[in-house]
């Protein structure tokens, strides 16, 4: 049942069920875009239904319900948020068919906002997904052409000088540099024996008497 399939004795029905007569339980406040209807109610006729001024609950409060087709499954019960607020007693007043309708552009329009949101989201390159660095290359050392033909004549000379060396002149070159070391060696000047380290004591003879 909607704001737009309801005949005559349909919208007849309704708003006898909408009348608050004094002798009635159930009164009828609204319906949904979806079929739904809500109704308010309460288990006895005592009172108006509203709070008692002294506070000690004479009267009782009228109570809200909604009541879906019979052909329509539990699972397939959509309630919308306007009527929500309505059950749960955060909305006094029922919401008008005009304003359901509003609320359901609402919905569409955030909806196609945030599937954008979620595609802009999406194209954003993360941080996860991103190849690693490359490994640091070290300088290559290169040497121009000029250089090495620099390099090769001394290479050279530096060869035929050690083997222009005789072998007398290479083994003094030796001796005195191990001479040198000596000198500059402190250890080698501690272990140089005095004059007396060598005397060593001679077996005793009698000298004959006279």
């Amino acid at each position: 049942m909607t704001g737009t399939t309801i005949g005559p004795i349909g919208r007849a029905w309704l708003k006898w069920k909408s009348l608050r007569l004094p002798w009635r339980k159930r009164f009828l406040v609204g319906f949904d875009l979806q079929g739904n209807t809500y109704w308010e109610f309460r288990l006895t006729t005592r009172g108006t239904g509203d709070a008692a001024p002294n506070g000690l609950g004479e009267v009782e409060r009228w109570r809200r319900i909604v009541q879906y087709p019979r052909a329509t499954h539990l699972s397939a019960v959509k309630v919308g948020p306007l009527w929500h607020q309505w059950l749960r007693y955060t909305r006094r007043d029922p919401p008008s068919l005009e304003e359901q309708r509003g609320d359901v552009v609402r919905q569409a329009r955030t909806k196609v906002l945030a599937a954008d949101a979620d595609a802009r989201w999406a194209a954003k390159p993360r941080v996860m997904d991103a190849p690693p660095p490359p490994p640091p290359t070290l300088p290559e050392t290169t040497t121009t052409p000029h250089a090495q033909a620099e390099t090769t004549p001394l290479r050279a000379e530096s060869r035929r000088r050690r083997s222009s060396k005789r072998p007398e002149e290479m083994t003094q070159a030796r001796a005195d540099d191990d001479a040198v070391d000596d000198d500059k060696d402190p250890w080698k000047k501690a272990k140089t024996r005095g004059p007396s380290e060598d005397w060593q004591p001679q077996a005793w003879s009698p000298n004959a008497k006279k």
